[in-house]
């Protein structure tokens, strides 16, 4: 698929954005558009110390590896609220996320980052497609991210791809944390997502949860912040599967395989409540 690249000078305002998003309701199209945005970007030391804080990340010579993310949020939301793009953005379901640490994830930049829109597929409730995020520099990519996204309001012919399932390694508890009712508030204002199902349960009502819930990404985020020793800096995947949210507030416990090369996590709720399953392994060559 040859994309069609869209260079910004600075990346998107979200107040706009946002409105975008509460208008469209409607599904418009069946195919992903042929469309990326790339957008030059650096780090602002003082957000990144706020983002370490809220996701409990110890200082470091390198950024987190889901920060790039962050960086991204802009231009993620300006590609999926594009009149091209056809699904509502109100209502799409995070699934899975996969990161790549191709290289050291080093310095505050400049660094490029792009967005596009790839491979939708049918699935048992909907579709699902993937959002693609890359971060380069002067010498090429640096890191890659693709948010397996579910829209249940379209359906396609045909079957859902079985999923490929590892064995099990035995798991031991790692760390446990308190996700206060205020998170989803506090990591808002640091990655820019104030989707209302995060905000408050009052917010998160109005979309059928009895509580706000955490982010994903935050929940991503604060376990790899605990899993930091058992991780190489580089030539390493974490992909992660997100289950029952995690309704706020709650206390929440994170198990690991033994460190190694490769393994296994989960991060599980009271009575057992399961919420998240990832896996870590080397970078294919």
């Amino acid at each position: 698929m040859a994309i069609d690249w869209l260079d910004l000078d600075v990346p998107p305002a979200l107040p706009g954005l946002f409105l975008r998003a509460a208008l469209r309701r409607k599904v418009t199209g069946r195919q992903l558009p042929e469309l990326g945005l790339r957008c030059r970007v650096e780090v602002d030391p003082k957000h990144l110390a706020r983002y370490r804080q809220v996701c409990g990340i110890s200082a470091g010579s390198y950024l987190p590896p889901v920060y790039p993310h962050i960086l991204a949020f802009g231009l993620q939301m300006q590609l999926l609220t594009d009149k091209r793009f056809p699904f509502p953005l109100l209502g799409l379901v995070h699934l899975e996320n996969r990161i790549r640490v191709l290289r050291p994830l080093g310095g505050l930049g400049p660094f490029q980052v792009s967005v596009q829109v790839a491979d939708l597929q049918p699935h048992d409730k909907g579709a699902t497609f993937s959002l693609i995020t890359r971060l380069e520099d002067q010498l090429g990519l640096l890191w890659e991210g693709d948010s397996r996204i579910l829209c249940r309001a379209l359906r396609l012919d045909g079957q859902a791809q079985p999923r490929a399932e590892q064995a099990p390694l035995p798991l031991a508890p790692l760390d446990d944390w308190s996700a206060r009712a205020d998170i989803g508030r506090r990591y808002a204002r640091v990655a820019g997502d104030y989707n209302p199902i995060h905000l408050s349960a009052l917010s998160a009502r109005l979309f059928g949860f009895p509580r706000a819930i955490a982010h994903g990404l935050w929940n991503k985020a604060r376990s790899l912040a605990a899993l930091q020793e058992h991780l190489p800096q580089a030539g390493y995947q974490v992909e992660v599967r997100f289950q029952k949210p995690v309704l706020l507030p709650t206390h929440v416990a994170l198990q690991a395989s033994e460190p190694g090369p490769s393994g296994q996590f989960r991060l599980i709720g009271e009575n057992d409540t399961p919420h998240m399953v990832g896996s870590w392994q080397p970078l294919e060559d």
